[in-house]
């Protein structure tokens, strides 16, 4: 599990919540560490903040689509989850999206059902390969939906 956000404490958040359920965490600060980083670590699932400096999470996930050793790696956009970073992101084939903020049981529920995805058999009762659908996560204040 390879973990991109410029926030040093969100990487720990999330990689806390994750080390806790057993998942092993790499972490990275921005797209360009993430992408030296993903070959040598071989992550069953990415999550990508959006905003970062030196390369943002949508261009990373485009960049990592477009690389035959990493086009089928899982990604998540774990953002703000606005409208464009919606579309762009399911345009550059991000697999699922969770807002920030969210609750540590929604991102450790998204990621188990990713690495199933990945390892191509079911997770959490769920099943599918990769593209097969994309999944969105949490909920804005006032409680509506993240992503329509």
């Amino acid at each position: 599990m390879l973990v991109v956000d410029d926030n040093k404490v969100i990487r720990q958040l999330i990689r806390v919540n994750l080390e806790l359920e057993g998942i092993e965490v790499v972490t990275a600060a921005d797209g360009a560490e993430c992408l030296d980083v993903v070959h040598r670590v071989r992550p069953d699932v990415i999550t990508l903040d959006v905003v970062m400096p030196r390369l943002d999470g949508l261009r990373t996930a485009a960049q990592l689509r477009a690389d035959p050793r990493t086009h089928d790696l899982p990604l998540a956009i774990v953002s703000a989850c606005t409208q464009y970073e919606v579309e762009t992101g399911l345009d550059v084939g991000v697999d699922a999206f969770l807002a920030k903020p969210f609750e540590p049981a929604e991102l450790v529920q998204l990621v188990r059902e990713l690495i199933g995805r990945r390892r191509g058999g079911a997770a959490e009762g769920e099943g599918g390969s990769v593209g097969d659908d994309v999944r969105f996560s949490g909920e804005r204040a006032g409680g509506n939906p993240v992503c329509p």
